[in-house]
């Protein structure tokens, strides 16, 4: 996702926003951060399967089935799948070259933001604050890097 936004002051700015694929790592998460591999959440998986298959292969065949129970499997099944894809962090940047003058120097702004429908209104918000004041806002997620 990128949006250019001309500042008040001449300069140009490319807002771009990319989702990342994990967490990024910050001091605060150091310790906890201790994931080994994904055989515990695969294995899982193979019970859930073989559980799911054991209770269909020896159902009685005079069971009557709702419509609605499979429906209700299929939604609790992509619970987690679609709420992990709505919760990934997002990194967004926005950045400037300066102007042709030289008085104002180029700037990177970067930040992260969690959930899919939450980058959008900030990509928002940073392109008015950036029209309006010359600048992101300091008190959003962004902050300046050298």
């Amino acid at each position: 996702m990128n949006r250019l936004v001309r500042g008040s002051d001449g300069r140009d700015w490319v807002i771009r926003a990319q989702m990342e694929w994990r967490r990024p790592a910050t001091a605060d998460d150091f310790e906890h951060d201790v994931a080994a591999n994904y055989t515990p959440g695969v294995a899982m998986l193979v019970v859930a399967l073989a559980l799911g298959t054991v209770l269909l292969v020896w159902m009685p065949e005079d069971v009557v089935v709702p419509s609605w129970v499979p429906l209700a499997l299929v939604l609790v099944a992509l619970f987690f799948p679609l709420r992990w894809v709505l919760r990934r962090p997002w990194t967004v940047v926005a950045e400037t070259d300066g102007d042709v003058t030289g008085e104002r120097p180029s700037e990177r702004w970067v930040g992260t933001v969690v959930g899919i429908l939450k980058v959008r209104g900030e990509v928002h918000r940073v392109g008015k604050s950036i029209q309006k004041h010359d600048l992101p806002d300091f008190d959003g997620p962004l902050h300046p890097v050298e």
